[in-house]
């Protein structure tokens, strides 16, 4: 056998080795995926959901970087405030109710979920988070920006309050009848309830 001969059929022989996961962190992207696969996927055309992004994606079509950055700027001093007018409007409305149930049922395994419309901001919220702009943040580059069924599963980590080890795993969310993105969903998974 010629020596090019031998390289092609050793190359090919080394294409079938698996390949260990890149960090040992790695190792819970295959549970929570399993998990929103059966789990998640299907309730996301939910029509509360999809009517709540169409609906805030109009009211925010025209909205600039700078009034974006100015609601997040608004959304960060409610929080750490007893008076919250915007933050109510979001976790208040019939969205937020329907993602508190969705958390409720599952048992414990979901920790937080929230609704992101076309600018990167929030829809609904389970919990309240820290802030209103997501397009700053891969959870939403990685899935409405990547297109129609993307799935993007974040890094472990543990949260320092509750000492649970939990990852973030965020899906683009696509109009049922003309399948383009509208919007993400980013569901914070218990890793330790998998």
């Amino acid at each position: 056998m010629g020596r090019m001969h031998f390289v092609a059929a050793t190359g090919a022989a080394l294409c079938l080795i698996p390949v260990a996961p890149s960090r040992a962190g790695d190792v819970h992207v295959e549970p929570v995926t399993a998990y929103v696969e059966a789990n998640i996927r299907a309730w996301i055309e939910d029509p509360v959901i999809i009517e709540a992004l169409k609906s805030q994606n109009v009211l925010h079509a025209h909205l600039t970087q700078a009034a974006i950055d100015d609601l997040d700027a608004t959304w960060r001093t409610e929080f750490a405030s007893d008076i919250h007018p915007l933050i109510d409007t979001v976790v208040g409305n019939p969205l937020s109710m329907l993602l508190k149930d969705k958390q409720v049922a599952s048992g414990g395994v979901i920790t937080e979920i929230f609704v992101i419309d076309a600018k990167g901001l929030s829809v609904g919220e389970s919990e309240i988070s820290s802030d209103y702009w997501q397009g700053d943040e891969l959870k939403w580059q990685k899935t409405y920006l990547a297109g129609a069924s993307a799935l993007f599963v974040d890094a472990a980590e543990k949260d320092e309050s509750t000492q649970m080890l939990q990852s973030q795993a965020s899906l683009t969310i696509s109009d049922p009848n003309t399948r383009q993105p509208i919007g993400a969903i980013t569901i914070g998974i218990n890793l330790d309830a998998l």
